[in-house]
């Protein structure tokens, strides 16, 4: 997937997983992307897959939540 479609994944999942509402989940991967958290996923499209999209999501939501 590209970048943006795993950021979108991402937001997705906090929804799902976590119950959080669109507008926070959004809010979270925004902020997490301001401190350069998906850095390495724009520099390697590689990493951008469903598997990472799912760690990224936990981690995303127990930091920014």
């Amino acid at each position: 997937m590209t970048y943006e479609e795993h950021l979108d994944e991402v937001t997705t999942l906090i929804t799902e997983k976590y119950g959080a509402d669109d507008a926070a989940a959004i809010s979270m991967v925004m902020r997490a992307q301001a401190d350069d958290f998906f850095s390495g996923h724009d520099d390697d499209p590689s990493i951008c897959t469903l598997e990472r999209a799912h760690r990224d999501a936990k981690i995303v939501f127990k930091k920014y939540k």
